[in-house]
């Protein structure tokens, strides 16, 4: 498959503000043994969800909002081992299942910022570009994307390293699916893709625009 690409926007942070709902915060109050948490506004409920969870210790919160959100995922061992090395290390980082990387990402930078910069910090990366396909109705594919992208970076970047044989088309690329945490089209001419600054930093591109030539694994 031939593409285009070309880089509109990058830009590193440090929270993402969809994976949070109001109905979460609701929920959480109500792990947090806070009463009426129903009736508390809106606008309101974040800061009423902090002043809960300071009552708990860093190790406790996490591993309630682990469970919260990762139950059907770990088991609580893993859980509650989670919960003290998320205080030391970037587990959305270093965790072995890149798979939980993205949820991971989003609870630790929700515990580091109600407590205040006790958890480590981990960084995102917003991708905004162009793409263009030989075939204008291809169905767009985390694979597509992340192949795409390695052909801008530089040959020194984690990414190109790692997944090496993967982008080349020699072996199945199923790591692309935890790799891109989300995309979605801004237009008909732009995607956003986000994924961690661990994969792709900004400073690892080494061009804006490119076309090349996508390969896939194709079974002998």
């Amino acid at each position: 498959m031939k593409i285009k690409m070309k880089i509109i926007d990058l830009k590193t942070v440090n929270e993402l503000d969809f994976y949070w709902q109001d109905i979460d915060y609701v929920n959480l109050l109500k792990e947090f043994d806070y009463p009426d948490a129903e009736q508390i506004k809106t606008n309101e409920v974040l800061d009423y969800l902090f002043m809960a969870i300071s009552d708990f210790k860093p190790a406790e919160a996490a591993e309630i909002i682990l469970k919260y959100k990762m139950s059907d995922k770990l088991n609580d061992g893993q859980i509650q081992n989670l919960s003290n090395e998320m205080l030391l290390d970037k587990v959305a980082e270093e965790y072995p299942e890149p798979a939980f990387h993205f949820d991971l990402f989003n609870i630790n930078q929700f515990l580091r910022k109600a407590y205040k910069g006790k958890f480590p910090n981990t960084e995102a990366t917003i991708i905004v570009a162009s793409l263009q396909t030989e075939d204008s109705d291809s169905e767009i594919t985390k694979e597509i994307l992340i192949k795409s992208l390695c052909f801008g970076l530089k040959k020194s970047s984690l990414i190109t390293r790692l997944f090496a044989d993967q982008i080349e088309g020699t072996e199945p690329f199923d790591d692309a699916e935890k790799a891109i945490w989300h995309f979605r089209r801004l237009n008909e001419d732009s995607i956003e893709i986000i994924t961690s600054k661990y994969w792709i930093d900004k400073e690892d591109f080494e061009q804006m625009e490119f076309e090349t030539e996508i390969k896939f694994f194709e079974e002998e």
